[in-house]
């Protein structure tokens, strides 16, 4: 997707999207076939329910079908959150990460695999499991040294909602 397409895409979509009080993470458009899809996505500090994305994605069709925005020919409109695997690359990621495990590769070299506490400005509280018994230890991590970050999935992760109770 050209960058003029993908500005004016994104200055078409933006105020949609903010209408439902949600971030624009990305906007993709790609070949699939004949046709071409266009891949929004949208997150919240709160997550994105089912419901919203289907609205949203009925306004955003409306709009693009008064806008010459995609050009001519077919294309397919996904409106989607992100997933699980998405890479955390803005502060926001990081600030919805908290209490998450996330695995880190670290400028310097290496990976580090801990739950993020905290998060401001300047980077990251940690806290890294324990090896073999061992109680967790506290780091701190600035956000120039992370080449790349991800969440982790916890499949026996109790919800914050059955922590609390």
């Amino acid at each position: 997707m050209s960058t003029t397409q993908s500005d004016r895409l994104r200055e078409l979509l933006e105020p949609l999207v903010s209408a439902k009080e949600l971030d624009l993470e990305e906007i993709e458009v790609s070949k699939a076939g004949r046709r071409r899809v266009l891949r929004v996505i949208v997150d919240s500090e709160d997550g994105v329910e089912l419901d919203t994305c289907a609205e949203l994605s009925r306004s955003i069709s409306e709009t693009l079908d008064e806008t010459d925005a995609m050009g001519e020919g077919e294309y397919v409109l996904e409106v989607s959150s992100p997933g699980a695997d998405r890479p955390l690359t803005e502060h926001r990621h990081y600030v919805r990460a908290t209490g998450r495990l996330a695995r880190l590769t670290l400028v310097e070299g290496g990976e580090l695999v801990a739950r993020i506490l905290g998060v401001d400005d300047e980077g990251l509280d940690l806290e890294v499991p324990g090896v073999k018994g061992r109680k967790p230890t506290s780091r701190r991590v600035a956000f120039d040294e992370i080449a790349k970050a991800r969440v982790e999935i916890e499949f026996n992760r109790k919800d914050k909602k059955e922590e609390e109770a």
